[in-house]
């Protein structure tokens, strides 16, 4: 099976674009950072519903979203610096507990919040499981060569 990762340097334009993406979201929810500018819309329902139409509207929130959904994205996606096949089967267990506890997070939110705060956590589930992933890559990639190099002493 051909390996669809990306090569490596593209995590560090992950971290980079993530990284960005955080500043902004602090600027954003903190600071109430706004910047206005026309865009296209397919579909749009404020006030009234609109299709296919440009109009100004501010642009603070869909840019955090981009920025962190694309760095994280990439994080997701790229090659580790020394690439083996062990590592392929940590990857299956990272996403099958990152998905798992993704779902957990999400019934959660359905049975205990409500109004504006399911709508924060439908947000917060864009990032979720790609956090969730990485966590779990990195622990268990750590505690599976933890593992090895005791083994081999």
């Amino acid at each position: 099976m051909k390996n669809l990762l990306l090569p490596y340097p593209w995590k560090f334009v992950g971290m980079l674009l993530a990284f960005i993406g955080v500043i902004f979201a602090v600027l954003y929810l903190w600071f109430d950072f706004r910047f206005t500018m026309p865009v296209f819309a397919v579909f749009s329902s404020f006030l009234e519903t609109k299709m296919f139409v440009i109009f100004s509207t501010n642009f603070a929130d869909e840019l955090v979203l981009f920025l962190l959904t694309s760095g994280l994205g990439l994080i997701v996606f790229s090659k580790e610096k020394i690439e083996s096949e062990y590592l392929d089967s940590v990857r299956f267990k990272a996403l099958a507990k990152a998905l798992i506890s993704n779902i957990i997070l999400l019934l959660g939110s359905i049975l205990f919040v409500f109004g504006s705060g399911f709508i924060s956590m439908l947000v917060v589930n864009l990032f979720s499981l790609s956090i969730f992933y990485l966590c779990f890559f990195y622990f268990l990639k750590k505690k599976e060569s933890d593992q090895f190099t005791s083994k081999n002493e």
